[in-house]
């Protein structure tokens, strides 16, 4: 042992060298055993923190998958609206182009009878002023 060849160079009486010795064994014994308990608790110290390492892994990866989930919802919902907004913008368009056909239908009907009367008026005016308008 290193604490023997120390303690052989200090000059010092015999009860005193086997006091020095039974208090070096008795120290060494309490530093083996603070090292074994130490060595207990370093280990259960690095089993907490790898313990601690992995959960903060674990809601790491469940606060980026509830994220992901988010924007998946997110970009859904607005797919969602886009798809609304285009059914909406072509129900508009078709009542609009509707309302256009009816209108123009309705135009064409009113110059063919503007033509009519035109034409009897003409016919009229060409004629006796006794003659009947026949009404359709």
């Amino acid at each position: 042992m290193t604490h023997a060849k120390r303690f052989a160079g200090i000059p010092m009486s015999k009860t005193m060298r086997e006091i020095c010795k039974e208090e070096d064994y008795a120290f060494l014994e309490k530093v083996e055993d603070s090292r074994d308990k130490g060595a207990e608790q370093d280990k259960l110290e690095e089993e907490k923190m790898r313990e601690h390492h992995e959960e903060r892994i674990r809601r790491s990866q469940e606060r980026k998958q509830k994220e992901e989930e988010r924007q998946r919802e997110l970009e859904e919902m607005r797919k969602q609206k886009e798809q609304e907004w285009k059914s909406h913008v072509a129900e508009l368009a078709a009542e609009r182009e509707g309302a256009l056909k009816e209108r123009a239908l309705r135009l064409r009907e009113f110059r063919s009878f503007q033509r009519k009367v035109h034409e009897k008026e003409m016919d009229l005016g060409q004629g006796n002023g006794c003659e009947k308008i026949e009404c359709d």
